[in-house]
């Protein structure tokens, strides 16, 4: 990629890094391989106080690949793995890998409506998963037709991978009924279930690493405005690259101990954390959810170097009573990205603890950073800039003429790291990619403009989303799900603010004539929590006789949406003007 010296952002390009980075000619296997045979005795995980060095991390993913050689995984096949951040994630993931197969991650709090699609879509014929969240996976399976279910579901225990820890270690009492439970095994229709603890006693060998760099390693999965979520295939290559060049910006190494509590599921915590920690050697402290308490004392014990997060976990750990107790003593970065850091947070960090917050941007299709803020040169509530080997501009998104400094624009990016499309959707592909100066680059579908120094920032969105604590919610994927509640004859799904999340969702509904006057707004929310992700449930319901529509009878969406922001707005000004009352 061509090295314009112009590129104003070029003045703060940290130093010691290159612009671009010669393409590595492994696969990511390789990268435990060699972590493991160049510090076998290091810790490679460490989950409430029980220790994994790499070399039992690379013998556990071994045994599980031979499993899955077993059960008739080969070369291509896409597996699913449905789990919360725990050691059974990181063995499973780089089993696959080494079996020569496909990742495809999948969100925990997906219900069992929601998890068919994940069955059915990439044809997976495996999963693997924990014992918590086994009878939804079996339930989604044991739903669908005969010959498109599940022929095999792996499940673990927590147990399996720790002993109830005591002291600093020990997980919240909250959390023990949930971690402690021996779930009984579902049943799966033409399918048989297998316990992790003989996947692991598997003697076999594994078979031949076959794939490199341009073989299919991950289909992580995202929605859009329209249907079903697109899974998006990236190769061996698009998530070394960024793997290897996350280290390089955040000054990886095999010294560094980073503190795991984004979902692994997850784009980011899959390959800035996960890949990127186990390219260097370093040591990973895993929570499966968030708690700022003990997410304190896994920092002070473990003295954590690095921790990428979302800003609402910083928010919510400085907002703790005991927050002037807390030890940060031992951090060197921290930053994250998925919603913009409150300015005042960010101070705070900076005058309190001497840390600079580095947000950065990037999609699924991306396979995590397409910018970051350089870390010793942020700007608050910033995108950052071109990430290592990215070509962005930000373009008119209909005429595709490169914006002025300052104006907004559609967001455009090239790069090694960009995913090579969605899978088996060949139109929606398409309309992902648009070629600029007989250059092809990736539509992000945000709005931003590029200040004087070269930095980006976000404006607005071209595609229908809402952002709640990071996590996107695709208001089509909502509004499909609710529409087979038997007293739902219309549903819009619209954001609303919400001063910690960011955004929140709100479904605005139209009941049929045979259900209204017999449900409440609360009933459609315990529904909604019932069938899907508790993210994308609604947080709230209004319900209306009827939705706005144009003259070709489409849902005015943007008019019940600005209604919403103008109330908001409104009673943020009463609110305001009573306080000085």
């Amino acid at each position: 990629m061509a090295d314009s010296s112009d590129k104003a952002h070029y003045r703060f390009w940290p130093k010691r890094l290159p612009k671009t980075i010669t393409p590595a000619h492994t696969a990511l296997w390789d990268n435990l391989a060699t972590s493991a045979r160049r510090y076998p005795d290091k810790t490679a995980i460490n989950f409430f106080g029980r220790q994994t060095s790499y070399a039992q991390l690379m013998a556990q993913a071994q045994a599980f690949a031979a499993y899955l050689q077993v059960l008739g995984v080969q070369r291509g096949d896409r597996v699913v793995l449905l789990m919360q951040n725990c050691p059974q994630l990181v063995i499973a993931h780089f089993g696959i890998l080494r079996a020569n197969a496909v990742v495809v991650p999948v969100n925990p709090m997906n219900r069992a409506e929601e998890l068919k699609h994940y069955i059915l879509d990439p044809e997976a014929r495996v999963a693997v998963t924990t014992a918590d969240l086994a009878s939804e996976l079996a339930a989604a399976s044991n739903a669908l037709p005969a010959g498109q279910r599940l022929a095999h579901l792996v499940v673990s225990h927590f147990t399996d991978a720790f002993d109830p820890a005591q002291g600093d270690d020990a997980p919240p009492v909250a959390w023990l009924d949930w971690l402690l439970t021996r779930h009984a095994l579902p049943i799966l229709k033409e399918g048989q279930v297998h316990a992790w603890t003989d996947a692991l006693a598997c003697t076999d060998r594994p078979p031949p690493l076959q794939v490199g760099p341009q073989d299919l390693a991950v289909l992580p999965y995202t929605s859009g405005t329209t249907g079903l979520p697109k899974g998006c295939m990236h190769t061996h290559a698009s998530i070394m690259h960024n793997a290897i060049c996350s280290a390089m910006w955040g000054n990886g190494s095999m010294e560094n101990t980073t503190l795991m509590v984004v979902p692994m599921f997850h784009i980011t915590g899959m390959v800035s954390l996960m890949h990127t920690n186990i390219y260097c050697g370093a040591t990973m402290v895993l929570m499966p959810r968030w708690d700022r308490e003990l997410a304190a004392r896994l920092i002070a014990r473990w003295r954590v170097t690095h921790w990428t997060n979302i800003p609402t976990m910083v928010i919510d750990l400085l907002g703790s009573p005991n927050v002037d107790s807390f030890d940060l003593s031992s951090m060197v970065y921290i930053g994250g990205g998925g919603a913009a850091m409150p300015q005042a947070v960010a101070q705070r960090l900076l005058e309190q603890y001497g840390l600079r917050y580095a947000e950065g941007y990037g999609l699924t299709e991306t396979a995590a950073p397409s910018h970051s803020n350089p870390p010793d040169a942020p700007k608050q509530q910033c995108l950052g800039i071109p990430f290592i080997g990215v070509d962005a501009r930000v373009v008119d998104p209909d005429t595709l003429r490169e914006m002025p400094v300052g104006e907004s624009g559609e967001i455009i990016m090239r790069g090694p790291q960009i995913f090579k499309g969605y899978w088996r959707r060949p139109e929606a592909t398409a309309q992902a990619f648009v070629q600029v100066d007989g250059q092809v680059y990736f539509r992000s579908g945000d709005m931003g403009r590029v200040d004087e120094d070269g930095y980006f920032f976000m404006t607005d969105r071209l595609k229908r989303m809402i952002n709640a604590s990071g996590f996107k919610v695709w208001p089509a994927e909502v509004e499909a799900l609710m529409f087979r509640h038997p007293a739902i004859q219309e549903a819009c799904i619209i954001s609303t603010q919400d001063a910690y999340r960011g955004e929140s969702v709100k479904a605005m509904v139209v009941l049929r004539a045979t259900h209204k006057d017999q449900v409440r707004e609360q009933d459609i929310i315990d529904w909604c929590r019932e069938n899907m992700a508790v993210y994308k449930a609604p947080r709230a319901v209004e319900f209306l006789d009827a939705l706005p529509k144009s003259g070709a009878g489409k849902v005015m969406w943007r008019l019940l949406q600005e209604q919403e922001l103008a109330r908001s707005a409104a009673g943020t000004q009463a609110s305001t003007v009573h306080s000085f009352r």
